[in-house]
């Protein structure tokens, strides 16, 4: 398994182990409620899915560059909807 299957297995599991719904870890993670996960909130996710702090970083631009659809360097609900739908489908 390459590093980025092992990091979307890493948030598939964080989801679904821990949260009821991804809507639920989408609002969890989305500390200032604004509706939308800027690079600092998808960070912690991925912290918290056990993806190492350097990597991490990477990880969460790597992330926006693949989900930010409007280009204003945050993902908002719908995008995240997206990457949970191909998590879903992929693994």
């Amino acid at each position: 398994m390459g590093a980025k299957e092992d990091i979307l297995r890493k948030i598939r599991i964080l989801i679904t182990n821990q949260f009821d719904s991804p809507e639920e870890a989408f609002q969890f993670f989305d500390s200032d409620k604004d509706g939308r996960l800027n690079k600092s909130e998808i960070k912690k996710m991925l912290r918290a899915g056990e993806v190492s702090g350097f990597i991490s970083g990477l990880v969460a631009n790597e992330l926006l560059k693949g989900y930010d659809e409007n280009s204003d360097d945050t993902i908002n609900w719908e995008e995240f909807k997206v990457a949970i739908a191909e998590l879903e489908r992929d693994y």
